[in-house]
């Protein structure tokens, strides 16, 4: 392992990506934890006590930043959702999709793509103000303070855009998937002190179970994100002038989990819903018996999440793998599938292989979402979140490819063999 750390490091190209990423690491954690200004931090912890577990995630997502409503307290996540929007919006508006389809239209589309991000980014920081206006958590109530917090909240968010796609440029990894994946991880040492100050010391065998069930989870999570349906295809040859060129055999990689960990982030969202609007705006009566039957401590909640992670699943697939184009690509590069005719019944063959895999793919993310639930049920601690291992897993073997790669390109041998 050290004579491969030390193979790294002679690289110039990736010594000067590691820096550069350690760099943008320090700068996170630094807007992390610096209050955006006429905020109270005192009054926000106290507001997020009240909270419980409710957005924990999202906090998770943001390292806390969310929690002191430092600068960086929005995050990524609102250039997540907009990114989110405009992939839908592109698939159900076919002039959109057919510009997408362009070099020239992939350039505006990622443009129209930021500018949307900033615009949710200053009505979440808004909303979020409003929403905590009677809380005390600003110095004062004039409009010179609600304007400056906005925009400072912002501004936060529009720095991590460009951070993000500084490091997609010269770092390691795709950018904005490291931020998030830094600030998960920067939340992972409170959260083991937190067990442990629960149950460390009354039910020392508990914590060891925690233990097992994170390792565990960690192998399954590594095995589910490398996974794939591999499927067998024939290519026809060609006869160019005198030659015949082309031809032979290769396959198509369906991912096991191809819609990713949105299906979860999903599914929360909407759980977490009412309880939110609760918890914001003091609302009562049917909001309280909805929250009561959605929360994920009541059984019907767990339930209605399960099923929601499986609908997201196979809507997210849907939009995001179309068989019948596949086909027609397929059919115009001299492809088939080994034993399949071309034309429909391709169609109909990637179908029923798309949907099987993603109903295991389903079961794999219900079984991580469920897991901490069952812990937190079980021992009456809180514990990590499913979609928080997801995404650091993710990131990390991203990462870990990348590198892999660079040093492929030049000793012909990698980090992980």
């Amino acid at each position: 392992m050290l004579k491969k750390l030390k193979e790294i490091w002679s690289i110039k190209t990736l010594r000067s990506k590691i820096i550069f990423t350690l760099f943008i690491v320090a700068f996170i954690r630094l807007g992390s934890n610096i209050p955006a200004p006429y905020i109270r931090p005192d009054a926000v912890s106290q507001i997020f006590n009240r909270f419980g577990t409710e957005m924990g995630m999202i906090n998770a997502i943001t390292g806390g930043a969310l929690q002191q409503m430092a600068l960086f307290a929005l995050g990524i996540v609102p250039y997540i959702n907009a990114s989110i929007i405009i992939q839908l919006l592109t698939i159900a508006i076919p002039s959109l999709e057919k510009l997408s389809k362009e070099d020239d239209g992939r350039n505006k589309i990622n443009k129209a793509t930021r500018i949307f991000g900033i615009a949710l980014a200053a009505l979440q920081a808004f909303g979020l103000t409003y929403a905590f206006r009677a809380q005390n958590i600003l110095e004062n109530r004039s409009v010179l303070t609600y304007v400056t917090v906005i925009l400072a909240l912002t501004a936060g968010t529009a720095i991590l855009m460009w951070i993000g796609d500084r490091v997609t440029e010269k770092g390691l990894g795709n950018g904005t998937s490291l931020i998030i994946f830094v600030n998960i991880l920067s939340k992972l040492p409170e959260s083991a002190i937190n067990i442990w100050n629960t149950i460390g010391k009354s039910n020392p065998i508990g914590v060891l179970l925690i233990a097992i069930a994170v390792v565990l989870m960690l192998a399954v999570v590594v095995y589910e994100q490398q996974a794939e349906r591999r499927i067998p295809v024939e290519y026809a040859k060609k006869i160019v002038g005198r030659k015949s060129v082309g031809g032979g055999s290769s396959f198509i990689p369906i991912k096991l989990n191809i819609s990713g960990v949105l299906p979860l982030i999903f599914a929360v969202s909407i759980i977490q819903f009412p309880q939110l609007i609760i918890q914001c705006f003091g609302v009562g009566g049917i909001w309280v018996k909805i929250a009561t039957f959605l929360s994920l401590k009541h059984w019907f909640g767990k339930v209605f999440y399960v099923l929601l992670i499986f609908f997201f699943a196979y809507f997210y697939s849907t939009i995001q793998f179309n068989p019948l184009e596949f086909s027609e690509n397929l059919k115009k590069s001299g492809g088939v599938l080994t034993g399949i005719r071309p034309g429909a019944s391709t169609a109909n063959y990637i179908r029923k292989v798309l949907s099987r895999t993603t109903f295991i793919g389903a079961v794999f993310l219900a079984v991580i979402a469920c897991v901490p639930l069952l812990i937190q049920q079980l021992f009456n601690v809180e514990a990590f979140a499913g979609t928080s291992l997801l995404i650091a897993v993710g990131v990390a073997l991203e990462i870990l490819k990348q590198m892999e790669a660079h040093m492929i390109s030049r000793s012909y041998h990698g980090f992980l063999k």
